[in-house]
């Protein structure tokens, strides 16, 4: 049986989202999604706002993060060439899920804490890329930067603000010219090893879920047993960025290794021209 009502990787202002918790619980509502996650990066500042406005919705909330890691393997050149993709991204990416964690527990109090280091780290990286952009004759206030972040700073405030600057036309242009990894102005991020991150969740009663594994550039079947052997619960099989050769390629090799499979339309914004939901998933295999 098959399922477009879940929703499991989504962003908002709280971390590099266009738009308020809020409005993308609405968006959520209007196309239908039941059962949503906010996944903003590296923090959890969203999720009072996200279980209020979801309860108003009638929608189900699912408190979740993406946390930012270290790689769990080197990237596979054929692999990458197979899709298309010049380049792997320099860090991998958990969903983690906490559907029976408790506001003011003591395991929510030690996730948070437990994340703080990676939401701190996010600034001084950020001044150290904005001063590469001023080396670049392209100067920016970090101020200005802050401004539009609520929460966690990442390189799309950067993209925004470079694009108001005319440096760029788009955000796109400034990640794939300047900030985009290994770019002139790039600056890596400190975090975790993945396996890290995976104990941490476990400790908390979390559950977790490696996001879209296409940007890693690793065959299904070398990730899929990496997955199993470290302990993480699942692959994000079903990402917007998958065409269904692939989506169908990962979801095998899940049910060969017992592994489960989330969803995620991994919504940024509307001028991304994205939009949540619509998520075609197998219902008995999901993560949550």
């Amino acid at each position: 049986m098959w399922t477009q009502h879940y929703d499991l990787h989504s962003h908002s202002t709280n971390s590099d989202g266009e738009h308020s918790v809020e409005f993308v619980a609405q968006l959520m509502k209007n196309n239908d999604v039941k059962f949503w996650s906010l996944t903003d990066h590296d923090t959890i500042a969203g999720w009072p706002s996200a279980e209020l406005h979801a309860k108003q919705l009638g929608i189900t909330f699912i408190p979740g993060v993406e946390i930012t890691c270290e790689r769990g393997i080197e990237p596979n050149a054929e692999e990458l060439a197979r899709h298309g993709r010049e380049r792997a991204s320099k860090s991998w990416h958990l969903l983690a899920y906490f559907p029976n964690l408790l506001h003011g527990s003591e395991k929510a109090k030690l996730f948070a804490q437990w994340l703080k280091p990676l939401q701190n780290n996010r600034i001084p990286r950020m001044k150290k890329m904005i001063a590469k952009l001023n080396e670049l004759n392209m100067p920016i206030d970090f101020k200005e930067v802050a401004k539009k972040a609520g929460g966690s700073i990442g390189r799309p405030h950067l993209a925004e603000a470079m694009v108001e600057q005319g440096y760029v036309e788009t955000k796109t242009e400034a990640f794939e010219k300047w900030i985009g990894d290994g770019l002139p102005a790039h600056v890596a991020q400190p975090k975790p090893s993945i396996d890290e991150a995976v104990k941490m969740v476990k400790l908390c009663n979390g559950v977790t879920s490696l996001a879209h594994p296409l940007y890693y550039g690793i065959p299904p079947l070398e990730l899929g047993e990496f997955c199993r052997e470290i302990g993480i619960d699942s692959i994000e099989a079903f990402h917007r960025s998958h065409n269904d050769e692939y989506r169908f390629e990962l979801w095998n090799v899940c049910r060969e290794l017992k592994l489960k499979v989330s969803c995620g339309s991994d919504f940024h914004g509307q001028t991304y021209g994205q939009s949540p939901g619509n998520m075609a998933t197998p219902i008995n295999q999901l993560c949550v």
